[in-house]
C-alpha cells in the first residue's frame, strides 16, 4: 500500500478525482447483467472534464442554454425561435409545454446542461436520462404537428465532447404519446372536480 500525504484539502480533493474511493464504491459496483451506475460515468467525466464549479445547476443551465442553441444553429444551419412561449393543445389548454426553442411547428429543441457524469452517460448510451423521457413525450402530446425533437446536450467542462444532439422522432414515442395523452385527458377532469369541491367548502 502507498500513502499519499497532502498539505491542504484542495490538493486532497484533486487527487481523489478519477479514482474509485470507499465512499464511491457503492456507485460503481453493479449486479451481473445490469447497466453501469452513475459512478462509472463520474469517473470518466472526472478524467475528461475540468474541475466542477460551485454554480447552482439550475442557474448554470439557464446561463448556458443560449450558447447551446447557438451551437445547434451553427451545426444544423437551422434558425431556432427562442421566444418565451407556452404551447397548449388545441383541444385542452391545460395540456401544455414550454419549449426551449422551436423551428416552425414541426421541429423543437430541448436543451440540457447536466452534470458532466450525466452528460457523458447520455453520450455513451445515446439515450436521454430517464427523468426527462416524459418531458420529451410531452412535446409530441402538446404539438400534433411536431415531427422531431432535438435533445441538445451541452457541457463546456467536458473538453472532448462538450456538445451533442439526440434526435427523437414522433414514431419513436408514438405509443407513449397516445398512452400519456389519454391519461392526461382522464386525470384533468378529476383534478377540476376536486378543486371545485374544495373551493365550495
Amino acid at each position: 500500500m502507498k500513502t499519499l500525504k497532502f498539505v491542504n484539502e484542495g490538493e486532497w480533493l484533486a487527487a481523489r478525482r478519477g479514482k474509485i474511493t470507499g465512499s464511491r464504491l457503492k456507485d460503481i459496483i453493479v449486479k451481473r447483467g445490469t447497466d453501469y451506475k452513475i459512478g462509472y460515468y463520474e469517473l470518466i467525466a472526472e478524467k475528461l472534464s475540468v474541475l466542477p464549479d460551485e454554480e447552482d445547476p439550475m442557474e448554470r443551465g439557464k446561463r448556458l442554454e443560449s450558447e447551446a442553441v447557438k451551437r445547434f444553429e451553427h451545426a444544423t444551419k437551422k434558425k431556432v425561435n427562442t421566444d418565451l412561449v407556452i404551447w397548449t393543445r388545441d383541444d385542452n389548454e391545460n395540456i401544455a409545454l414550454s419549449p426551449d426553442g422551436f423551428i416552425g411547428k414541426t421541429e423543437a429543441v430541448e436543451v440540457k446542461c447536466l452534470s458532466s457524469a450525466q452528460h457523458i452517460k447520455a453520450f455513451l448510451t445515446k439515450e436521454i436520462p430517464p427523468e426527462y423521457e416524459m418531458q420529451a413525450v410531452q412535446y409530441f402530446i402538446v404539438n400534433d404537428s411536431l415531427k422531431t425533437l432535438y435533445f441538445v446536450f451541452y457541457d463546456p467542462r467536458v473538453l472532448v465532447k462538450d456538445y451533442f444532439v439526440i434526435p427523437i422522432k414522433r414514431e419513436d414515442v408514438a405509443g407513449q404519446v397516445a398512452e400519456y395523452l389519454e391519461y392526461e385527458r382522464k386525470i384533468l377532469p378529476e383534478i377540476d372536480e376536486i378543486v371545485a369541491k374544495l373551493t365550495n367548502f
